[in-house]
């Protein structure tokens, strides 16, 4: 939450969630089509979102942890446009948009800084979408376990371990890449000496070997 409001303006904002929703792990926070009404803050947790294919098969569109916030999808059309989906036992607090877009007229703090989780959101997408445009599979796989592991860092994690909340076929949905290149990848990792991988646990030896393979992408022409 935006930082310099005022004791009255912070207590206004605290009203603003109205209540706390709890979700088990599997258990879905909205679906594609719902109509729109809320923006969701997790509190605890693991999120991916995702879309189904024409072929029936789900296609994630990110993953939201702790933290961050989830529901954007839904402002531009009034409806959401993807399934929301726990990969954990999770909590969110729910904020009505109307009650936000009324405060956000008043305190304008809060409506830049709405603004700015937005911005975050379009730089996000447009970030997967390079990645999944241009780069090979090794590419792919560091650029995604750096991003993991800086956010999990912002929130005051460790910057060199951490536990995948999804599994390698989800992460393989995600960046476009089959179950076996995703596990192929992960173990080339190791070998390499770039990272350690017990299971879900995940620990990063050499960060600087993972943004060289991120850096190495040739030009385009």
């Amino acid at each position: 939450m935006p930082l310099g409001l005022s004791d009255d303006q912070l207590k206004r904002l605290d009203e603003v969630v109205t209540v706390r929703r709890k979700v088990k792990r599997g258990g879905t926070l909205f679906r594609n089509g719902e109509p729109f009404t809320s923006l969701f803050a997790i509190r605890t947790g693991f999120f991916k979102t995702c879309v189904a294919t024409e072929d029936g098969r789900d296609q994630v569109t990110g993953f939201q942890m702790a933290g961050e916030i989830i529901g954007l999808d839904g402002i531009v059309s009034d409806r959401h446009t993807c399934d929301a989906v726990a990969l954990e036992d999770a909590e969110v607090c729910v904020m009505p948009f109307e009650n936000i877009e009324e405060l956000s007229r008043e305190v304008k703090a809060l409506q830049h800084h709405v603004h700015k989780i937005m911005s975050r959101e379009i730089v996000r997408e447009h970030g997967v979408m390079l990645l999944l445009g241009s780069m090979r599979a090794e590419e792919r796989l560091a650029a995604f376990l750096l991003n993991l592991v800086q956010r999990l860092h912002a929130r005051g994690f460790s910057q060199s371990e951490l536990v995948l909340r999804m599994t390698r076929e989800e992460i393989g949905s995600y960046l476009g890449l089959k179950l076996e290149t995703v596990s192929r990848t992960f173990s080339k990792f190791v070998e390499e000496g770039i990272v350690e991988v017990k299971q879900r646990h995940v620990r990063i030896i050499d960060a600087t070997a993972l943004r060289n393979i991120v850096n190495s992408q040739q030009p385009c022409h």
